[in-house]
Parts: structure tokens; sequence; C-alpha cells
């Protein structure tokens, strides 16, 4: 995997942002286990709680078409910080593998995380499995 090109695809679909209320931008490219990326940008709404993160974005596209083994994501934001998945969107990606790579950008230099790391304590983890 390429850090670089799935950080590059972040940030190209950061730039598809609709952030009308917050004008914080966020990018997020996710890659398959297949080699395919899949991206995504935050979508915000005017209830707020019907704003979607780009993480969620990036998951569903994917998901919607068939995809469930993931490798990495890339997050990258509009400001010169490091910008983490919120909560929601830790626990949702935990859903499809707690060992996913997330490879934050502030857009000069880049972290690498496991998901494990940021949600160590992922609800998933206490569910049934299907043995």
């Amino acid at each position: 995997m390429d850090k670089g090109e799935l950080v590059a695809k972040a940030i190209s679909a950061m730039n598809n942002a609709y952030v009308k209320y917050s004008k914080f931008k966020v990018g997020a490219a996710l890659l398959t286990k297949s080699g395919k990326i899949y991206t995504g940008c935050n979508i915000e709404n005017s209830s707020y709680s019907a704003t979607i993160c780009a993480e969620r974005v990036a998951f569903t596209k994917a998901i919607s078409e068939g995809a469930r083994d993931f490798l990495a994501i890339a997050i990258v934001n509009s400001s010169s910080e490091f910008a983490y998945p919120c909560g929601i969107c830790r626990q949702f990606m935990s859903e499809f593998g707690i060992d996913l790579k997330v490879i934050i950008s502030n857009g000069k230099e880049t972290k690498e995380h496991s998901l494990k790391e940021l949600l160590p304590y992922a609800f998933t983890e206490f569910m049934p499995t299907d043995e």
C-alpha cells in the first residue's frame, strides 16, 4: 500500500465536502484488501445529527458495492492539524476490523495507528460470534 497515494485520494475527496455550517472539510480514502480505494467527504446538514463524516461515507460506499475486507483508511482535513475520527466513526469502522490501519495526515506529515489503538474497548469485541 502506498500511503502517499491514499492520502492524495483523501485530499481529492476532501475538496467535495459540503460544509455549509462548520467550514471544516474532511476527506477519507479507504483501501480494500483487493486494492480498490473508496473515497468519502463529510456532508453537513442543518439538523446536525443528519451530518455524516467522511469516514462513514467511504465505508458506506464500499459496503454498498459489496466490499467487506479493509486494510487502511487515510483521513485528512482542511486545517493544518491532525484530526482523528470521531467516536461514532471509530465504532462504525470497528464493525469491519479492529486491526484497520488509520493514517492521519495534516498535509505535511502522517501518523499511523491501528483502529484498536484508537478504540481499545470497541463494543464489537463483546458481541457473540457466528460460531
